[in-house]
């Protein structure tokens, strides 16, 4: 059997798309505006882009990567 996937040969060992880092944001670093609206949130995790910076902020890790998937970004964790 053989069975070609040209995308993976074509990208070698690079991810489609922009690279998204995940990492826990701390909540006082925030703006107060944005603090006000976390209702008590001890966690919170940002979506950064090289190019964009913080482009997105939840409460909920796993959230984080598929909200970077569903918009074509190639998630990592970052520390």
């Amino acid at each position: 059997m053989s069975t070609h996937y040209p995308d993976i040969a074509e990208r070698g060992s690079e991810p489609v798309g922009r690279i998204a880092y995940i990492r826990e944001v701390p909540v006082d670093a925030l703006p107060d505006e944005i603090r006000t609206r976390l209702e008590g949130a001890q966690q919170i995790y940002g979506i950064h882009t090289e190019a964009d910076g913080c482009i997105a902020l939840t409460r909920d890790r796993k959230l984080a990567f598929v909200l970077a998937r569903q918009n074509d970004l190639a998630p990592v964790s970052a520390h």
